[in-house]
């Protein structure tokens, strides 16, 4: 087993062409014939990824945040936000990201998402790409503070933030991550509510006013689920390779 082994598979779930033109996707660190015993899934590859994968006897992470994201010109331990490739290089740990490509593909961060939150009847919802990034379902109608509370304790939030379009809570449309920017692509898949992240002030005040229910449930909480989906998609694909979901924590704390 291979670190290009690994990624030829991840390619099949989330193929390269579904990316956004401005990501940096596939493997980022690390060597592609390197052999592979065990694979740490995580959101971002951060120093106690880095630390947990060591202690598992991982060769790799599989992450969906790009572990590289912005050009650099020098790769030192004297610039902060260099010095975690460095270390994953210097431990032998390859790294390989899946971003927009896994938010847009089956079985990727918005299905993960939908099936978590209970949804049926779930279709992709076509955004002018060359395939669907949202994804729309339906639930048994129940009041949005309700609904607020269910999104909470499914996705374990420390805390959420919801502004009400004066609507009940039937037909659902979720986006994991920062998705706001597609208040007017929900409102015309004919939904009521939208559960996203990364909200804007003005965006809340907007949605109210057209009548739909927004819900930022946090970025880290509204992707994670895809990290249990995705062990588990490896974890059949390749069953003699021990496959670990880490145990990772969002960096945003709430008092």
């Amino acid at each position: 087993m291979t670190v290009q082994t690994v990624l030829d598979y991840l390619w099949t779930l989330a193929p390269e062409a579904c990316k956004e033109s401005w990501d940096n996707v596939g493997l980022l660190l690390g060597r592609k014939n390197a052999p592979v015993r065990g694979v740490l899934v995580a959101l971002d590859a951060t120093a106690a990824v880095a630390a947990e994968a060591e202690r598992l006897d991982c060769q790799l992470v599989v992450t969906h945040h790009p572990v590289i994201f912005r050009a650099a010109q020098r790769v030192t331990d004297d610039n902060p936000l260099t010095e975690l490739p460095l270390r994953y290089l210097e431990q032998g740990i390859a790294v390989i990201s899946m971003h927009t490509n896994l938010d847009r593909a089956a079985g990727g961060v918005n299905d993960a998402l939908a099936k978590q939150l209970d949804l049926h009847n779930i279709e992709i919802w076509q955004d002018g790409e060359a395939s669907g990034l949202l994804r729309v379902g339906e639930l048994e109608e129940t009041e949005l503070p309700a609904f607020a509370a269910f999104v909470k304790q499914r996705l374990a939030c420390p805390g959420l933030r919801f502004a009400h379009g004066g609507r009940a809570v039937r037909r659902v449309a979720v986006g994991g991550g920062a998705c706001a920017e597609f208040v007017p692509t929900v409102l015309a898949a004919g939904c009521d509510t939208f559960v996203t992240a990364d909200v804007k002030y003005h965006e809340f005040c907007d949605a109210a006013a057209l009548g739909l229910n927004l819900i930022d449930a946090g970025h880290f909480e509204t992707e994670n689920p895809v990290c249990d989906a995705l062990a588990e998609l490896l974890r059949e694909r390749f069953p003699a390779l021990r496959v670990h979901r880490s145990a990772h924590a969002d960096c945003i704390r709430y008092l």
